[in-house]
């Protein structure tokens, strides 16, 4: 694990503010790849995901991977983030079918859902973003590594 501890916490009181918490998301941890997000059902994890895709300049509009497990996207500038979602994830066998390992050995942008039940398969550090709620509209959001 890494020695230099960072922790971060902001308030969105509504979608609009997503934006600007996930700039500066991504320049306050610009040398890190892996971000597990954590938060129950409904919280607004992919909603996050898909304004962090925004900032990174995703051509596409991010979607959740529920199915499919994994979605690739590309930047305008060409480069591949990956989107998953580990919620049907059963299984160590399930995950290394996919090819996790590539992708997280990678160094691209991985943003990943439903990460407690992969956690203990990540041999690297990795950013933990939980998402709460606290209010009908408000979400408190804390990223640490």
């Amino acid at each position: 694990m890494q020695n230099n501890k960072k922790s971060f916490s902001w308030v969105a009181k509504s979608e609009d503010d997503l934006p600007a918490i996930a700039q500066q998301l991504l320049e306050n941890f610009t040398e890190e790849r892996l971000f597990c997000f954590y938060g129950t059902m409904g919280v607004g994890k992919t909603t996050f995901i898909k304004q962090i895709c925004k900032q990174l300049d995703v051509e596409t509009t991010a979607i959740s991977p529920t199915f499919s497990i994994v979605n690739e996207y590309f930047t305008k500038q060409g480069d591949v983030v990956y989107h998953f979602d580990f919620y049907r994830i059963e299984t160590a066998e399930d995950l290394y079918q996919i090819g996790f390992e590539d992708y997280i050995y990678s160094g691209k942008y991985c943003f990943m859902e439903w990460s407690e039940k992969i956690e203990q398969y990540l041999h690297s550090d990795f950013v933990k973003v939980l998402i709460t709620e606290t209010g009908e509209h408000n979400r408190q959001i804390t990223a640490e590594i």
